[in-house]
C-alpha cells in the first residue's frame, strides 16, 4: 500500500527528514509512506498556534492533495492529528483520505474503550475536540493542554515529561498524544495508556491493506468494503 502524505505546516528540511524517518520506522510491512513538505508560500502556516493557523492548514492541505499526482498512490494522509481535509464536509479527493485521529479514535471507540487526549496548545485542543465530534465520537474528558512550543515536538524527553504530568489527572482508558511527529518515551505501567496516533493509524492502515490482499481485493485507490 502506497500512501502519499504531507505536513500540515511548512517545515525545515531537517524536520521533514526526521518525520519521514519516523514514518519509515513505524510503517508495517507492505505499507510505504512518502512525506512531502506543505510548501513555503505566504498562505502556508509555519506553526499551529491559533485558530487561524488551523484553518489555513486545513485549506492548504486540502489544496495540496487536490493538486497531487495520484498515480501509483493508494491513499492520501495528512501528517497531522487534526486530520485536515478529512471527514464530513471535506473536499472529495482522487484517493481515499486517511486520518490519523479518525483511524485511531474510531478503533478505540469501536473496542469500547474510553479515550482522551493531550495537546500542545489550546488551538490544537479545540480543533481536535471538534474533529472527533464530527466523526460522531466523543472524548471521555476535555483535552489536556500541555503548554508546549513547536520546538518541543522534537524534544522527546521534554515532551514526555509534560505528558507524564498531564496523565496523572486523566481517567480515560487511553490517551491520544495529539501530535503526529513525537517519539514517545516508554512509560511505566499504571494510569491511562498513552497512544502514539501515528503508530496506531499506520498499523490499522496496514490491516486495511491486508484485508484487500485476498480474493476480491480492492484496486489501487479503493478502500475495501
Amino acid at each position: 500500500m502506497q500512501i502519499l502524505a504531507v505536513t500540515p505546516i511548512a517545515v525545515p528540511e531537517d524536520e521533514l527528514k526526521r518525520r519521514q524517518e519516523r514514518y519509515t520506522r513505524l510503517a508495517p510491512a507492505g505499507l510505504t509512506v512518502t512525506l512531502h513538505n506543505l510548501g513555503t508560500g505566504s498562505s502556508v502556516p509555519r506553526a499551529l498556534e491559533t485558530d487561524d493557523d488551523v484553518a489555513a492548514s486545513e485549506a492548504a492541505v486540502t489544496g495540496w492533495f487536490a493538486a497531487a499526482d495520484p498515480d501509483g498512490v493508494d491513499a492520501f494522509l495528512p501528517d497531522c492529528v487534526l486530520d485536515p481535509g478529512v471527514g464530513p464536509g471535506a473536499r472529495e479527493q482522487s484517493r481515499p483520505m486517511l486520518g490519523l485521529t479518525r483511524l485511531g479514535a474510531g478503533f478505540l471507540d469501536g473496542a469500547g474503550a474510553t479515550f482522551g487526549a493531550v495537546a500542545r496548545n489550546e488551538a490544537i485542543a479545540r480543533e481536535l475536540d471538534r474533529k472527533v465530534a464530527s466523526y460522531g465520537l466523543g472524548l471521555h474528558e476535555p483535552v489536556s493542554v500541555l503548554g508546549l512550543t513547536l520546538a518541543d515536538i522534537a524534544d522527546d524527553a521534554g515532551w514526555s515529561r509534560a505528558v507524564d504530568t498531564a496523565l496523572t489527572g486523566l481517567s480515560a482508558d487511553y490517551v491520544l498524544n495529539a501530535c503526529s511527529a513525537v517519539n514517545l518515551a516508554r512509560r511505566e505501567a499504571g494510569g491511562p495508556v498513552l497512544v502514539d496516533p501515528t503508530a496506531l493509524a499506520l498499523r490499522l492502515a496496514g490491516l486495511l491493506a491486508s484485508v484487500g490482499s485476498g480474493p476480491g481485493a480492492a484496486r489501487p485507490g479503493q478502500v475495501p468494503a
